[in-house]
């Protein structure tokens, strides 16, 4: 069963201005599905359809179960200035009914692995853009949700990090969560996604696993950078 369906056939922010259409994607248990697609091709209208924050939409968004189970990581940290780093943790446990029995151990294992633990109970105001980062992150696997959509994550972490989140990320996949990634890091992304909706000008121009994409280009041997290219030309 999919966690994540989506069928928009058209989206904006007013009545008169259509940013995308014919937008259409799933998401199964185990899968990191990257959406690939140049500035303005459409990625973040889609990932706010998703998340019910347009104000326009014709179309359905569908997660799995009566709950909408998912964290969503932007690629600018949103962080209360009055709150620490710990207490930013609690408040998530608080607003998703975790005991603290279980939130406590894993928030020390989640601050532990980020290398955080010693700034917990500092104000993440004063952190560096890729703590910032790691702060959402750990939130998100907080809350073991189902869904992952995560906006650009790789801007900012250093290359441990990237290492680490992809690791936990990957721990996530393996339990059953899917993962939407808006990435414009393409090596990266040929590396880690099991399959690839690729979006230009508010539409999706292909989609499928490394070998389906290739195949609709013509390009055997071909990077995703290379495929990709050859679709913009002909879009």
């Amino acid at each position: 069963m999919d966690l994540l369906t989506v069928d928009i056939k058209h989206a904006g922010y007013s009545d008169n201005t259509e940013v995308i259409k014919n937008v259409t994607l799933s998401l199964k248990p185990g899968e990191l599905v990257g959406l690939i697609g140049p500035n303005g091709a459409g990625k973040s209208t889609t990932i706010k359809g998703i998340m019910g924050l347009l104000p326009v939409m014709d179309g359905k968004v569908e997660f799995a179960g009566a709950r909408k189970n998912f964290a969503y990581i932007p690629e600018q940290p949103v962080l209360y200035e009055g709150l620490t780093l710990w207490e930013h943790l609690e408040l998530a446990a608080a607003a998703y009914e975790i005991e603290r029995k279980v939130f406590v151990p894993k928030a020390e294992e989640l601050l532990k692995l980020f290398r955080l633990t010693e700034v917990k109970h500092h104000l993440p105001g004063s952190f560096s853009k890729g703590m910032q980062q790691k702060v959402m992150l750990i939130v998100s696997f907080l809350l073991e949700p189902s869904v992952f959509v995560v906006d650009e994550p790789f801007v900012g972490l250093d290359p441990r990090g990237t290492k680490d989140f992809l690791a936990y990320l990957n721990q996530a996949r393996a339990k059953g969560a899917g993962v939407l990634m808006c990435t414009h890091i393409l090596d990266t992304a040929e590396r880690i996604c099991s399959s690839f909706v690729l979006m230009n000008a508010g539409g999706v121009i292909a989609r499928g696993d490394l070998a389906e994409i290739r195949e609709q280009c013509q390009l055997p041997k071909g990077s995703l950078l290379e495929c990709f290219d050859k679709l913009l030309e002909n879009s």
